[in-house]
């Protein structure tokens, strides 16, 4: 039986690399190729891969975003996430919602397909240094929840950033995030506070004492 891959990248040169390179390894079967976060959740539902290899920065929809879809409509499907070393905190998302592991980008294809195959025995791909940070950011939100708004930590960085003046993109190339997720955030932030704006926003953080943390 040979494993059903899935690959999903929005840069056509990657893409067609890596169906040539893993279409070699003989337990290998390249199903589908996707462009972007969107397809990649659709190519899943038509063809039931037993692995995607999902690229974490993808037009329409991201690599987390269609990591949450999948893992929700068709969870069988195991996903390594494609990354660079940048990517941290959109890893650690990712793993959140139930993703198998992460592989960097760099990575040689002998060791690619070898990934593969131990995430299809039901392995996982995580360094001791990522579980370290998974720890770490667990931890962070659960002490973080004792807040009196309920805001995960990820919220009060966001709300540190914006309270010290930085626009969305500051706070996005600050936070290593999209500007789109930075908005999802202070969205999120704006109806947890119960504020319409981001002088609101920061004159609440300072009174209930959150820039002192």
């Amino acid at each position: 039986m040979k494993i059903k891959v899935l690959l999903a990248d929005d840069q056509a040169l990657i893409l067609e690399s890596l169906q040539i390179v893993l279409s070699m390894e003989e337990d290998l079967e390249i199903v589908g190729l996707a462009r972007n976060g969107e397809e990649a959740v659709k190519g899943c539902e038509q063809l039931m891969p037993d692995v995607v290899l999902m690229d974490v920065n993808m037009p329409v929809m991201d690599g987390v975003a269609a990591t949450a879809l999948i893992k929700e409509r068709t969870p069988a499907t195991k996903i390594i996430m494609l990354t660079s070393y940048k990517e941290v905190e959109y890893v650690l998302a990712a793993l959140s919602y139930g993703a198998e592991g992460y592989l960097l980008k760099a990575i040689h294809p002998k060791d690619l397909a070898a990934g593969i195959r131990v995430v299809q025995a039901g392995g996982t791909l995580i360094s001791q240094e990522m579980a370290r940070k998974m720890i770490k950011s667990m931890n962070n939100t659960a002490s973080a929840n004792k807040n009196e708004f309920g805001l995960t930590a990820r919220e009060v960085e966001v709300l540190h950033k914006l309270a010290a003046g930085l626009r969305n993109q500051d706070i996005a190339e600050a936070l290593y995030l999209s500007e789109g997720t930075v908005k999802n955030y202070i969205s999120a932030i704006y109806s947890k506070l119960n504020v319409k704006g981001r002088r609101e926003a920061a004159r609440k953080a300072r009174d209930s004492g959150f820039m002192d943390h």
